[in-house]
């Protein structure tokens, strides 16, 4: 059996997070925990822990990558995907995170403080009206 052929064993231990987080947070908050299973794990380097906060309006991304240069931290999002690329001299950091929902890129904001990482965006509709 290969890796990705087994259900993680905390996936119910961090759904019982997220729910407990969104009980206590109200209704006009969702909160995500994320953990390195093998749908996102990086193609090399050190593992990235991420948490996802949402409100109505926006996503944040929270990622700890300690022992970085801000210089030396490439992002790039393409609305629901975001890749996260760190180097120093010892350390490597591959990430790519699948967003919970739509966002919108342009809308980005980005800081880095102390081996965190927030990266902010505006949501945007998850579906598009046709006319007819």
């Amino acid at each position: 059996m290969r890796d990705d052929d087994r259900d993680d064993p905390f996936d119910e231990f961090f759904e019982e997070i997220e729910r407990m987080m969104n009980d206590m947070m109200g209704h006009d908050t969702e909160f995500h925990v994320e953990h390195n299973t093998s749908e996102r794990r990086g193609t090399g380097g050190q593992s990235v822990h991420t948490d996802i906060h949402e409100t109505e309006d926006e996503l944040r991304v929270v990622a700890d990558i300690p022992g970085v240069e801000k210089s030396d931290i490439d992002l790039q999002c393409d609305g629901t995907t975001l890749s996260l690329q760190a180097t120093a001299e010892d350390r490597e950091y591959q990430e790519r995170i699948t967003l919970p929902s739509p966002v919108d890129e342009h809308s980005a904001s980005a800081t880095y403080n102390n081996g965190v990482l927030e990266v902010t965006f505006d949501r945007t509709d998850e579906s598009t009206s046709i006319d007819i």
